[in-house]
Protein backbone atom coordinates (compact mmCIF):
# COMPACT_ATOMS: atom_id res chain seq x y z
CA UNK A 1 0.00 0.00 0.00
CA UNK A 2 3.06 2.13 -0.79
CA UNK A 3 1.89 4.55 -3.31
CA UNK A 4 -1.48 6.98 -2.52
CA UNK A 5 -3.73 9.21 -4.32
CA UNK A 6 -4.12 12.02 -2.10
CA UNK A 7 -3.98 15.24 -3.96
CA UNK A 8 -1.57 17.88 -3.52
CA UNK A 9 -2.48 20.69 -1.44
CA UNK A 10 -1.17 24.24 0.10
CA UNK A 11 -2.68 26.42 2.48
CA UNK A 12 -2.74 30.19 2.09
CA UNK A 13 -4.32 32.64 4.63
CA UNK A 14 -6.81 35.32 5.08
CA UNK A 15 -10.02 33.90 3.03
CA UNK A 16 -13.70 33.40 4.21
CA UNK A 17 -14.78 30.61 6.16
CA UNK A 18 -15.13 27.11 5.00
CA UNK A 19 -17.36 26.09 1.48
CA UNK A 20 -16.92 23.35 -0.98
CA UNK A 21 -17.45 22.75 -5.10
CA UNK A 22 -17.67 26.52 -5.85
CA UNK A 23 -16.47 27.58 -9.20
CA UNK A 24 -12.68 29.11 -9.47
CA UNK A 25 -14.48 32.20 -11.87
CA UNK A 26 -16.96 32.95 -8.93
CA UNK A 27 -14.27 32.82 -6.43
CA UNK A 28 -12.05 34.91 -7.87
CA UNK A 29 -14.33 37.43 -8.23
CA UNK A 30 -15.92 36.83 -4.59
CA UNK A 31 -12.35 37.44 -3.01
CA UNK A 32 -11.59 40.52 -4.95
CA UNK A 33 -14.70 42.37 -3.87
CA UNK A 34 -14.31 41.12 -0.13
CA UNK A 35 -10.19 42.62 -0.64
CA UNK A 36 -11.81 45.60 -1.72
CA UNK A 37 -14.28 45.66 1.04
CA UNK A 38 -11.41 44.77 3.54
CA UNK A 39 -13.71 42.00 5.37
CA UNK A 40 -11.33 38.57 4.79
CA UNK A 41 -11.12 37.51 7.80
CA UNK A 42 -7.77 36.73 9.16
CA UNK A 43 -8.05 33.40 10.64
CA UNK A 44 -9.32 30.87 8.22
CA UNK A 45 -7.29 28.35 6.09
CA UNK A 46 -7.49 27.26 2.60
CA UNK A 47 -6.30 24.07 0.50
CA UNK A 48 -6.50 23.55 -3.27
CA UNK A 49 -6.98 20.79 -5.28
CA UNK A 50 -6.74 19.83 -8.88
CA UNK A 51 -10.48 19.30 -8.70
CA UNK A 52 -12.18 22.17 -6.65
CA UNK A 53 -11.32 24.05 -3.74
CA UNK A 54 -12.23 22.86 -0.76
CA UNK A 55 -11.88 25.38 2.37
CA UNK A 56 -12.15 24.21 6.34
CA UNK A 57 -12.52 26.62 9.52
CA UNK A 58 -12.55 24.89 12.58
CA UNK A 59 -15.13 25.70 15.35
CA UNK A 60 -17.11 28.23 12.76
CA UNK A 61 -20.55 26.11 11.02
CA UNK A 62 -19.95 26.42 7.02
CA UNK A 63 -21.92 28.96 5.45
CA UNK A 64 -24.80 29.14 3.39
CA UNK A 65 -23.77 30.88 -0.54
CA UNK A 66 -27.09 31.41 -2.60
CA UNK A 67 -26.72 30.96 -5.68
CA UNK A 68 -28.97 32.33 -8.48
CA UNK A 69 -31.20 29.40 -10.02
CA UNK A 70 -29.28 27.47 -12.10
CA UNK A 71 -30.34 27.99 -16.33
CA UNK A 72 -29.27 24.76 -17.35
CA UNK A 73 -31.70 22.76 -14.63
CA UNK A 74 -33.21 21.01 -17.11
CA UNK A 75 -30.24 19.42 -18.78
CA UNK A 76 -28.55 18.82 -15.72
CA UNK A 77 -31.13 15.39 -14.38
CA UNK A 78 -28.22 14.95 -11.35
CA UNK A 79 -29.09 18.10 -10.38
CA UNK A 80 -29.63 17.24 -6.12
CA UNK A 81 -32.41 18.42 -4.25
CA UNK A 82 -32.06 21.68 -1.74
CA UNK A 83 -30.60 20.26 1.45
CA UNK A 84 -33.09 20.63 4.64
CA UNK A 85 -33.09 23.16 6.51
CA UNK A 86 -30.91 23.39 9.99
CA UNK A 87 -32.97 22.46 12.96
CA UNK A 88 -33.27 26.10 14.38
CA UNK A 89 -34.41 27.66 10.94
CA UNK A 90 -38.37 27.72 9.73
CA UNK A 91 -38.80 27.07 6.03
CA UNK A 92 -39.55 30.58 5.31
CA UNK A 93 -36.66 31.78 6.25
CA UNK A 94 -34.61 33.50 3.41
CA UNK A 95 -31.25 32.19 4.03
CA UNK A 96 -32.80 28.70 3.88
CA UNK A 97 -31.58 26.86 0.40
CA UNK A 98 -35.25 25.83 -1.92
CA UNK A 99 -35.43 25.66 -5.71
CA UNK A 100 -35.45 29.27 -6.52
CA UNK A 101 -31.82 29.60 -4.98
CA UNK A 102 -29.55 26.70 -4.45
CA UNK A 103 -27.44 26.37 -7.72
CA UNK A 104 -26.41 23.33 -9.50
CA UNK A 105 -22.91 22.54 -9.03
CA UNK A 106 -21.96 21.00 -11.96
CA UNK A 107 -23.00 24.11 -13.57
CA UNK A 108 -20.01 26.68 -14.26
CA UNK A 109 -21.63 29.37 -15.94
CA UNK A 110 -23.47 30.79 -12.88
CA UNK A 111 -22.97 34.51 -13.17
CA UNK A 112 -20.83 36.39 -11.36
CA UNK A 113 -23.12 37.22 -8.61
CA UNK A 114 -24.22 34.32 -7.90
CA UNK A 115 -22.03 34.36 -4.52
CA UNK A 116 -24.16 36.68 -3.03
CA UNK A 117 -25.09 36.32 0.53
CA UNK A 118 -22.87 34.49 3.33
CA UNK A 119 -24.17 33.51 6.57
CA UNK A 120 -22.90 31.53 9.41
CA UNK A 121 -25.91 30.51 11.24
CA UNK A 122 -26.95 27.60 8.52
CA UNK A 123 -26.00 23.72 10.08
CA UNK A 124 -22.72 22.06 9.27
CA UNK A 125 -24.27 19.29 8.10
CA UNK A 126 -25.48 20.94 4.81
CA UNK A 127 -21.62 20.75 4.05
CA UNK A 128 -18.70 17.98 4.45
CA UNK A 129 -15.21 18.75 4.57
CA UNK A 130 -14.08 15.86 2.55
CA UNK A 131 -15.08 13.23 0.33
CA UNK A 132 -15.79 10.54 2.30
CA UNK A 133 -18.22 11.86 4.57
CA UNK A 134 -17.51 13.59 8.08
CA UNK A 135 -20.67 15.28 8.79
CA UNK A 136 -21.37 14.11 5.51
CA UNK A 137 -25.54 14.61 4.43
CA UNK A 138 -27.31 11.33 3.48
CA UNK A 139 -27.40 12.38 -0.01
CA UNK A 140 -23.65 12.62 -0.66
CA UNK A 141 -24.37 9.77 -3.31
CA UNK A 142 -21.20 7.81 -1.27
CA UNK A 143 -22.83 6.82 1.74
CA UNK A 144 -26.11 5.43 3.07
CA UNK A 145 -27.43 4.23 6.70
CA UNK A 146 -26.94 -0.13 7.09
CA UNK A 147 -30.67 0.17 7.38
CA UNK A 148 -31.13 1.53 3.73
CA UNK A 149 -33.21 -0.40 1.67
CA UNK A 150 -31.42 -3.48 -0.48
CA UNK A 151 -31.74 -1.18 -3.75
CA UNK A 152 -30.45 1.90 -2.13
CA UNK A 153 -26.96 0.07 -0.83
CA UNK A 154 -26.62 -1.64 -4.29
CA UNK A 155 -26.81 1.48 -6.05
CA UNK A 156 -23.77 2.71 -8.13
CA UNK A 157 -21.99 5.86 -5.96
CA UNK A 158 -22.06 9.66 -7.75
CA UNK A 159 -18.51 9.04 -9.17
CA UNK A 160 -19.39 6.09 -11.18
CA UNK A 161 -22.78 6.49 -12.82
CA UNK A 162 -20.85 7.60 -15.90
CA UNK A 163 -17.47 5.73 -15.07
CA UNK A 164 -15.95 3.34 -17.83
CA UNK A 165 -15.18 0.93 -15.65
CA UNK A 166 -12.41 -2.52 -17.39
CA UNK A 167 -14.21 -5.05 -16.10
CA UNK A 168 -17.37 -6.76 -14.72
CA UNK A 169 -17.35 -5.77 -11.13
CA UNK A 170 -19.22 -2.85 -9.96
CA UNK A 171 -18.95 -0.63 -6.20
CA UNK A 172 -22.14 -0.01 -3.65
CA UNK A 173 -22.57 2.83 -1.94
CA UNK A 174 -20.47 2.11 1.52
CA UNK A 175 -21.62 2.19 5.26
CA UNK A 176 -21.36 5.20 7.58
CA UNK A 177 -17.76 5.43 9.09
CA UNK A 178 -17.02 3.20 12.29
CA UNK A 179 -15.95 5.05 15.19
CA UNK A 180 -12.98 4.40 17.64
CA UNK A 181 -14.73 2.62 20.57
CA UNK A 182 -12.21 1.21 23.02
CA UNK A 183 -10.20 4.23 24.95
CA UNK A 184 -7.08 2.49 25.09
CA UNK A 185 -6.38 2.07 21.40
CA UNK A 186 -3.12 3.96 20.38
CA UNK A 187 -3.73 6.47 17.78
CA UNK A 188 -1.51 7.22 14.47
CA UNK A 189 -0.59 11.16 13.64
CA UNK A 190 -3.15 10.76 10.93
CA UNK A 191 -5.65 9.17 12.41
CA UNK A 192 -7.90 12.97 13.60
CA UNK A 193 -6.21 14.79 10.64
CA UNK A 194 -8.45 16.22 8.85
CA UNK A 195 -7.04 14.92 5.59
CA UNK A 196 -5.63 11.67 6.88
CA UNK A 197 -2.12 12.62 5.98
CA UNK A 198 0.67 11.27 8.69
CA UNK A 199 3.49 14.44 8.96
CA UNK A 200 5.65 12.15 10.59
CA UNK A 201 5.71 9.66 7.42
CA UNK A 202 6.21 12.99 5.41
CA UNK A 203 8.85 14.27 7.92
CA UNK A 204 10.67 10.99 7.32
CA UNK A 205 10.52 11.04 3.50
CA UNK A 206 11.85 14.63 3.23
CA UNK A 207 14.86 14.20 6.21
CA UNK A 208 15.72 10.30 6.38
CA UNK A 209 17.86 8.76 3.57
CA UNK A 210 18.76 5.31 5.60
CA UNK A 211 16.71 2.36 6.42
CA UNK A 212 16.06 2.09 10.05
CA UNK A 213 17.84 -1.11 12.17
CA UNK A 214 15.51 -2.29 14.83
CA UNK A 215 16.67 -3.70 18.11
CA UNK A 216 15.40 -6.29 20.56
CA UNK A 217 13.75 -3.83 22.69
CA UNK A 218 11.76 -2.74 19.89
CA UNK A 219 11.21 -6.39 18.64
CA UNK A 220 10.43 -8.06 21.69
CA UNK A 221 8.59 -7.07 24.74
CA UNK A 222 4.45 -6.56 25.04
CA UNK A 223 2.85 -4.20 22.30
CA UNK A 224 6.27 -4.05 20.34
CA UNK A 225 6.73 -4.42 16.36
CA UNK A 226 6.36 -8.45 16.56
CA UNK A 227 3.20 -8.03 19.23
CA UNK A 228 2.06 -5.80 16.24
CA UNK A 229 2.19 -8.09 13.69
CA UNK A 230 1.27 -11.16 15.51
CA UNK A 231 -1.88 -8.98 16.40
CA UNK A 232 -2.26 -8.47 12.25
CA UNK A 233 -2.24 -12.37 12.18
CA UNK A 234 -5.02 -12.68 14.59
CA UNK A 235 -6.96 -10.33 12.77
CA UNK A 236 -6.92 -11.28 9.73
CA UNK A 237 -7.62 -14.68 10.45
CA UNK A 238 -11.10 -13.25 12.14
CA UNK A 239 -11.79 -11.49 8.57
CA UNK A 240 -11.34 -14.31 6.67
CA UNK A 241 -13.47 -16.81 8.61
CA UNK A 242 -16.36 -14.60 7.89
CA UNK A 243 -15.30 -14.26 4.04
CA UNK A 244 -18.45 -16.62 2.04
CA UNK A 245 -21.03 -16.24 -0.49
CA UNK A 246 -23.61 -13.71 0.14
CA UNK A 247 -21.45 -11.94 2.77
CA UNK A 248 -20.56 -8.46 2.02
CA UNK A 249 -17.67 -6.96 2.17
CA UNK A 250 -18.51 -4.24 4.66
CA UNK A 251 -19.71 -6.82 6.75
CA UNK A 252 -16.08 -8.14 7.09
CA UNK A 253 -14.92 -4.46 7.62
CA UNK A 254 -17.12 -4.87 10.92
CA UNK A 255 -15.77 -7.49 12.09
CA UNK A 256 -11.60 -6.83 11.00
CA UNK A 257 -12.78 -3.26 12.76
CA UNK A 258 -14.31 -5.22 15.98
CA UNK A 259 -11.18 -7.47 15.84
CA UNK A 260 -8.75 -4.81 16.31
CA UNK A 261 -10.96 -3.32 18.90
CA UNK A 262 -10.79 -6.52 21.38
CA UNK A 263 -7.40 -6.56 20.75
CA UNK A 264 -6.34 -2.96 21.97
CA UNK A 265 -5.20 -2.27 18.22
CA UNK A 266 -6.05 0.65 15.58
CA UNK A 267 -6.98 -0.68 12.23
CA UNK A 268 -3.92 1.40 10.55
CA UNK A 269 -6.07 1.74 6.95
CA UNK A 270 -8.98 4.16 8.77
CA UNK A 271 -8.60 7.40 7.41
CA UNK A 272 -4.98 7.07 6.21
CA UNK A 273 -4.55 9.77 3.54
CA UNK A 274 -9.04 9.56 4.11
CA UNK A 275 -9.43 5.97 3.40
CA UNK A 276 -12.75 5.64 4.31
CA UNK A 277 -12.45 1.94 6.11
CA UNK A 278 -10.43 -0.35 9.05
CA UNK A 279 -9.34 -2.92 5.56
CA UNK A 280 -8.47 -2.99 1.84
CA UNK A 281 -11.10 -5.49 0.62
CA UNK A 282 -9.91 -6.38 -3.34
CA UNK A 283 -12.19 -8.62 -5.44
CA UNK A 284 -11.79 -9.73 -8.92
CA UNK A 285 -9.97 -7.44 -10.99
CA UNK A 286 -9.04 -5.03 -7.95
CA UNK A 287 -5.24 -5.26 -7.63
CA UNK A 288 -5.16 -3.36 -4.24
CA UNK A 289 -7.36 -1.02 -1.82
CA UNK A 290 -10.74 -1.92 -2.70
CA UNK A 291 -12.77 -0.05 -0.60
CA UNK A 292 -15.69 -2.14 1.77
CA UNK A 293 -18.89 -1.77 0.61
CA UNK A 294 -22.25 -2.90 0.46
CA UNK A 295 -21.72 -5.36 -2.45
CA UNK A 296 -22.08 -9.11 -1.41
CA UNK A 297 -19.66 -11.87 -2.53
CA UNK A 298 -20.34 -13.57 -5.15
CA UNK A 299 -19.52 -17.68 -6.23
CA UNK A 300 -16.41 -17.72 -8.25
CA UNK A 301 -15.16 -14.65 -6.52
CA UNK A 302 -11.14 -14.32 -5.08
CA UNK A 303 -11.36 -11.65 -2.21
CA UNK A 304 -8.22 -10.31 -1.19
CA UNK A 305 -8.25 -9.00 2.76
CA UNK A 306 -5.21 -6.65 3.17
CA UNK A 307 -4.69 -5.98 7.17
CA UNK A 308 -2.76 -3.49 9.08
CA UNK A 309 -2.88 -2.97 12.80
CA UNK A 310 -0.68 -0.16 14.89
CA UNK A 311 -0.43 -1.40 18.42
CA UNK A 312 -0.70 0.40 21.54
CA UNK A 313 3.33 0.32 21.62
CA UNK A 314 3.23 2.24 18.51
CA UNK A 315 4.00 -0.02 15.85
CA UNK A 316 2.34 -1.89 12.78
CA UNK A 317 1.85 -4.51 11.39
CA UNK A 318 1.16 -5.68 7.73
CA UNK A 319 -0.51 -8.76 5.50
CA UNK A 320 -2.48 -9.53 3.33
CA UNK A 321 -4.10 -12.90 1.52
CA UNK A 322 -6.41 -13.90 -1.22
CA UNK A 323 -9.25 -16.14 -0.75
CA UNK A 324 -11.24 -18.06 -3.50
CA UNK A 325 -14.91 -17.80 -2.74
CA UNK A 326 -17.25 -20.84 -3.48
CA UNK A 327 -16.33 -22.68 -7.19
CA UNK A 328 -13.76 -20.81 -8.66
CA UNK A 329 -12.18 -21.82 -12.34
CA UNK A 330 -8.98 -22.45 -12.87
CA UNK A 331 -7.68 -19.63 -13.76
CA UNK A 332 -8.75 -17.51 -10.45
CA UNK A 333 -6.94 -20.46 -8.89
CA UNK A 334 -3.90 -20.12 -10.96
CA UNK A 335 -3.55 -16.76 -10.63
CA UNK A 336 -4.18 -17.28 -6.39
CA UNK A 337 -1.46 -19.87 -6.68
CA UNK A 338 1.12 -17.92 -8.81
CA UNK A 339 0.75 -14.90 -6.33
CA UNK A 340 1.67 -17.21 -3.87
CA UNK A 341 4.78 -18.64 -5.07
CA UNK A 342 6.06 -15.38 -6.10
CA UNK A 343 6.02 -14.18 -2.55
CA UNK A 344 7.26 -17.69 -1.41
CA UNK A 345 10.52 -17.41 -3.93
CA UNK A 346 11.10 -13.68 -3.10
CA UNK A 347 11.57 -14.38 0.74
CA UNK A 348 13.72 -17.09 0.20
CA UNK A 349 16.28 -14.63 -0.70
CA UNK A 350 15.89 -11.98 2.16
CA UNK A 351 19.13 -12.25 3.95
CA UNK A 352 21.54 -9.97 4.97
CA UNK A 353 23.91 -8.54 1.55
CA UNK A 354 20.88 -8.97 -0.65
CA UNK A 355 19.91 -6.59 -3.01
CA UNK A 356 16.09 -5.51 -2.89
CA UNK A 357 16.27 -4.69 -6.21
CA UNK A 358 17.12 -8.51 -7.36
CA UNK A 359 13.48 -9.36 -5.53
CA UNK A 360 12.03 -8.18 -8.26
CA UNK A 361 14.07 -10.75 -10.80
CA UNK A 362 12.93 -13.44 -8.83
CA UNK A 363 9.10 -12.48 -8.95
CA UNK A 364 9.01 -11.97 -12.62
CA UNK A 365 10.60 -15.14 -13.36
CA UNK A 366 8.37 -17.04 -11.36
CA UNK A 367 4.94 -14.97 -12.91
CA UNK A 368 5.94 -15.23 -16.18
CA UNK A 369 6.94 -19.23 -16.18
CA UNK A 370 3.00 -19.46 -15.22
CA UNK A 371 2.03 -16.43 -18.09
CA UNK A 372 1.05 -14.06 -15.41
CA UNK A 373 2.54 -10.47 -15.39
CA UNK A 374 3.85 -8.18 -12.24
CA UNK A 375 2.23 -4.92 -11.37
CA UNK A 376 4.41 -2.19 -11.62
CA UNK A 377 2.74 1.12 -10.06
CA UNK A 378 2.45 -0.53 -6.19
CA UNK A 379 5.68 -1.82 -4.56
CA UNK A 380 6.43 -3.32 -0.79
CA UNK A 381 7.99 -0.74 1.94
CA UNK A 382 9.28 -0.53 5.15
CA UNK A 383 7.33 -0.59 8.33
CA UNK A 384 7.54 -0.48 11.82
CA UNK A 385 6.71 3.17 13.60
CA UNK A 386 5.90 4.15 10.47
CA UNK A 387 2.87 2.58 8.03
CA UNK A 388 5.23 3.32 5.05
CA UNK A 389 9.37 3.89 5.09
CA UNK A 390 12.70 3.41 3.89
CA UNK A 391 12.92 0.77 2.08
CA UNK A 392 10.96 0.58 -1.59
CA UNK A 393 10.44 -2.85 -2.56
CA UNK A 394 9.51 -3.59 -5.98
CA UNK A 395 8.19 -6.30 -7.25
CA UNK A 396 9.00 -6.11 -11.01
CA UNK A 397 12.56 -6.70 -12.76
CA UNK A 398 15.10 -4.48 -14.20
CA UNK A 399 13.88 -1.86 -11.16
CA UNK A 400 15.83 0.44 -9.78
CA UNK A 401 15.20 0.09 -5.70
CA UNK A 402 18.29 1.37 -4.08
CA UNK A 403 19.78 -0.50 -0.69
CA UNK A 404 21.35 -3.69 0.53
CA UNK A 405 19.36 -6.02 3.41
CA UNK A 406 20.99 -5.91 6.42
CA UNK A 407 19.91 -7.50 9.58
CA UNK A 408 17.41 -5.59 11.89
CA UNK A 409 15.79 -4.38 8.62
CA UNK A 410 11.76 -4.68 8.51
CA UNK A 411 9.33 -4.33 5.74
CA UNK A 412 7.17 -5.75 3.52
CA UNK A 413 7.30 -8.03 0.44
CA UNK A 414 3.62 -8.34 -1.52
CA UNK A 415 4.10 -8.86 -5.10
CA UNK A 416 0.68 -7.74 -6.92
CA UNK A 417 0.36 -10.69 -9.69
CA UNK A 418 -2.26 -10.64 -13.16
CA UNK A 419 -3.56 -12.70 -15.05
CA UNK A 420 -3.03 -10.18 -18.18
CA UNK A 421 -1.33 -7.25 -18.64
CA UNK A 422 1.19 -5.99 -15.96
CA UNK A 423 -0.79 -1.94 -16.18
CA UNK A 424 -3.93 -0.86 -14.34
CA UNK A 425 -5.75 2.00 -13.48
CA UNK A 426 -7.86 3.58 -10.55
CA UNK A 427 -11.39 4.27 -10.35
CA UNK A 428 -13.09 7.98 -9.90
CA UNK A 429 -12.66 7.47 -5.92
CA UNK A 430 -9.40 7.81 -5.84
CA UNK A 431 -8.33 4.96 -4.18
CA UNK A 432 -9.55 1.34 -5.77
CA UNK A 433 -6.66 0.35 -8.27
CA UNK A 434 -7.74 -2.26 -10.97
CA UNK A 435 -6.54 -4.43 -13.79
CA UNK A 436 -6.43 -2.07 -17.30
CA UNK A 437 -7.65 -5.26 -19.33
CA UNK A 438 -10.77 -6.15 -16.74
CA UNK A 439 -8.79 -9.50 -15.98
CA UNK A 440 -8.47 -10.90 -12.23
CA UNK A 441 -5.38 -10.13 -10.27
CA UNK A 442 -3.70 -11.34 -6.63
CA UNK A 443 -1.76 -10.77 -3.62
CA UNK A 444 -0.23 -11.97 -0.90
CA UNK A 445 1.70 -10.13 1.57
CA UNK A 446 4.10 -10.69 4.61
CA UNK A 447 6.01 -8.37 7.32
CA UNK A 448 9.35 -9.89 7.49
CA UNK A 449 12.69 -9.50 9.79
CA UNK A 450 15.92 -9.94 8.45
CA UNK A 451 18.02 -11.91 10.55
CA UNK A 452 21.83 -13.00 10.90
CA UNK A 453 21.07 -16.03 8.59
CA UNK A 454 17.68 -15.30 6.76
CA UNK A 455 14.61 -14.11 7.30
CA UNK A 456 11.40 -14.55 10.38
CA UNK A 457 8.44 -13.83 8.73
CA UNK A 458 6.80 -11.85 11.39
CA UNK A 459 3.05 -12.18 10.30
CA UNK A 460 2.92 -15.85 9.13
CA UNK A 461 0.59 -18.57 11.13
CA UNK A 462 1.35 -20.11 14.43
CA UNK A 463 3.36 -22.72 13.52
CA UNK A 464 4.27 -22.22 9.91
CA UNK A 465 7.79 -20.55 9.99
CA UNK A 466 8.51 -21.15 6.05
CA UNK A 467 5.73 -20.79 3.41
CA UNK A 468 4.14 -23.84 1.89
CA UNK A 469 1.12 -23.91 -0.45
CA UNK A 470 -2.08 -25.10 0.91
CA UNK A 471 -5.20 -25.04 -1.36
CA UNK A 472 -7.38 -25.25 1.57
CA UNK A 473 -5.92 -22.37 3.63
CA UNK A 474 -7.61 -20.38 1.19
CA UNK A 475 -10.74 -21.76 0.08
CA UNK A 476 -13.80 -20.23 1.54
Amino acid sequence: MRKTKAEESGRINQLPPAFRMIPKELLASHFAQQNNKGLLPAASTWRMSSRHISLWRPRLAPPLINHQPCRRRQQHPHHPAPPPPAPNQSPNDSRVPNASNWACRPCTTAPRNALRRITRSTSRSMFWPNRWGRNSPTNDGLTCPIDAPLSTKLSLPAWATSYNFTGTLRPALLSPKRPITNPKVRKPDYALHFSGISESEQKDRNTNNTIRVYGVDELEGECNLRYACQMGREVLDEGSKALKVGVTTDEIDRVVHEACMERDCYPSPLNYYNFPKSVCTSVNEVICHGIPDYREVQDGDIVNLDVTTYSIGGYHGDLNETFCVGNVDEDGRKVVETAFHCLSAALAMVKPGTLYRDLGTTIHKVATENKCSVVRTYCGHGIGSLFHTAPNVPHYHKNKAKGVMREGHVFTVEPMINLGSYQDTTWDDNWTAVTADGKRSAQFEHTVLVTKDGCEILTARQDEPVMKWDPDLVQR
